[in-house]
């Protein structure tokens, strides 16, 4: 029976440098879970998601970058949600169930009754105490976040089957070859500590596996290539497929927002949804402006508090500013992320597009796509320092960091 005193904590997976090579080049000197999303690291979303948890004790990120590069970050956030925030680094990739195991003595250190587990590359509302509220009327091991998507996308995902009435999980497969549902994992789960068994029982099977002796050399060959080592154990094909119609998962479906940040195209989407839904969680982080004293502001936009944008530019909409831009008189923003100590000068335009740290748009120029979100060359990026020149056109192009351009480029990739 769950009390008012029962504890719960947060995993949140970060993966690391060898993951996310598709959000390059905007990962090159920052990891993909820092990069800002309408103004907020991407992580901080699921974090501050999970300060709405009742009685929730920790939160933990797990990945494999070095501990250096989230210090900072991990500091500042506990401080601002009043939460502790802790990272761990694995010694090696164990796997998204593999990972939460290895760790399992410091998650289970508070004596928790439930564990939350998230993918820090979801974009949603993370509707975390609803969540726990039908995972204890289910009574189950886990329950997962779903959504139902287009019957084309759904085999990019986990698609599953649940029944109509109770909501348990029925069957699972991963990306599967032909269609099986249009429901899909959303990455976002609540688990009893009764995980940690259900992971503990794949790694012991595979050990029991390995040093079975019947084998032929030939057979135990082709086991050896086709099998894992025992630590890495998968959440999906190890847990969820063979668990599923077991009475041990249900389901918690989403009628909301629901994205999955794989490149930076999809970040700028992303972005645009989390400003949307600033309106109703956090209206004081969106600029507001009529051209009179401060700039035209049309739709959500975030600007940081030390950004200078003149007051004949105009902004939005789905526009986030970040620390110490500057934005001159006549300038067009719409559909954007303007990173760190970026300049826009004169009547420049920039539509569809990233723009990176420290670079520069010279005056009259376009930097522009069609914002496809799907398509590789359907925004445009700037790496790190890279200059614009006046009157020069960018369209649907990805410059890498420390490039001039004095030339107009379209449908370009300049290395």
């Amino acid at each position: 029976m769950a009390t008012w005193e029962d504890k719960v904590v947060a995993v949140i997976m970060v993966g690391g440098p060898t993951k996310g090579t598709r959000f390059r080049p905007l990962s090159f000197n920052t990891p993909k879970p820092l990069f800002p999303l309408a103004g907020q690291p991407m992580v901080h979303h699921p974090i501050s998601a999970c300060k709405k948890i009742p009685n929730l004790a920790q939160i933990f990120l797990i990945g494999f970058y070095e501990e250096r590069d989230f210090v900072l970050y991990v500091s500042s956030i506990s401080n601002e949600l009043k939460v502790p925030v802790r990272y761990l680094k694995e010694d090696k990739p164990h796997g998204s169930a593999g990972g939460l195991y290895y760790f399992r003595n410091l998650i289970m250190e508070e004596l928790p009754s439930h564990i939350f587990l998230l993918n820090c590359d979801v974009c949603c509302n993370f509707p975390l105490p609803e969540m726990l509220d039908a995972h204890r009327r289910y009574g189950g091991m886990g329950t997962l976040l779903v959504i139902k998507v287009s019957a084309e996308s759904a085999n990019q995902f986990g698609e599953l089957v649940a029944d109509l009435v109770t909501k348990e999980l029925l069957h699972y497969t991963e990306k599967p070859e032909t269609f099986v549902s249009d429901l899909i994992n959303c990455g976002v789960y609540v688990f009893t500590p009764e995980i940690f068994s259900a992971i503990q029982d794949v790694s012991l099977n595979r050990e029991d596996r390995a040093t079975l002796p019947h084998f032929s050399s030939f057979e135990a060959l082709q086991l050896a290539t086709r099998s894992l080592p025992t630590d890495f154990v998968r959440l999906d094909q190890d847990i969820l497929s063979p668990l599923a119609g077991k009475k041990k998962l249900y389901t918690y479906e989403t009628m909301d927002f629901w994205e999955q940040i794989k490149t930076p195209a999809m970040s700028l989407k992303c972005s645009a949804l989390y400003l949307a839904q600033f309106r109703y969680t956090t209206a004081h982080l969106l600029a507001s402006g009529d051209g009179t004293k401060n700039a035209t502001i049309v739709g959500d936009v975030y600007i940081h508090p030390s950004a200078r944008v003149h007051s004949t530019a105009k902004i939005g909409p789905n526009v986030s500013i970040s620390a110490n831009v500057r934005v001159a008189a006549g300038a067009r923003l719409i559909s954007c992320i303007i990173l760190d100590d970026v300049e826009i000068k004169e009547n420049a335009v920039v539509m569809h597009a990233i723009v990176g740290w420290k670079s520069s748009i010279g005056k009259w120029s376009r930097v522009q796509a069609e914002g496809d979100y799907n398509s590789k060359l359907g925004i445009t990026i700037l790496g790190e320092e890279v200059t614009v020149e006046d009157e020069i056109v960018v369209i649907n192009s990805i410059v890498l960091p420390n490039k001039t351009l004095n030339i107009s480029v379209q449908e370009e990739i300049i290395l």
